[in-house]
């Protein structure tokens, strides 16, 4: 990320933005359970929501200065670990739900995009829920990505990357 998007993304009105609009939006009327896997929380808008609603959560952030953040903000009830989510080193039906909010773009091809998703679909226990969201294409969005990973997840094709997923429950929006 470029240093306006980390500024944006750490900031307050973005905090508040995740916790009044797209948090209620995505998660309405769905149950996580209680092991919740956070793919990609950068500065952690939305983990410090999700630590209140979910008994466990992990969190996969491959930005080691995102993670140690994590790690001194956050209390030892959120395991943050610093890797790839498209290699995960988590053990295959580990969680209950799995949610990433505004990341997917940041991962630099579709085929790692959808490495992502097979890894997140892996560590899903059956009948698990992914469930997310994203941003779509805007020249005020291409802006904030000067110099910066963005490839946007076309919500037309998005779908049917998810169909052969096994048995977890992936939900686009």
């Amino acid at each position: 990320m470029n240093l306006i998007h980390r500024w944006l993304c750490g900031s307050a009105r973005w905090k508040k933005v995740v916790e009044t609009h797209i948090l209620p939006w995505t998660l309405e009327g769905l149950n996580l359970g209680s092991d919740v896997l956070e793919v990609g929380p950068g500065p952690g808008a939305s983990t410090d929501l999700l630590n209140a609603r979910v008994a466990r959560l992990t969190c996969v952030e491959a930005d080691h200065r995102f993670a140690g953040k994590l790690r001194r903000r956050l209390d030892q009830s959120v395991c943050v670990m610093c890797e790839d989510a498209t290699a995960m080193s988590l053990p295959d039906e580990s969680f209950d739900g799995a949610v990433c909010f505004t990341m997917l773009h940041h991962v630099s091809s579709v085929a790692k995009q959808d490495r992502l998703l097979r890894e997140v679909a892996r560590v899903l226990r059956p009948d698990g829920l992914f469930a997310g969201t994203d941003s779509l294409y805007s020249r005020s969005f291409r802006l904030l990505h000067l110099f910066d990973t963005m490839v946007v997840v076309d919500p037309v094709t998005f779908p049917a990357r998810l169909k052969p997923r096994g048995s977890a429950r992936f939900t686009s929006m």
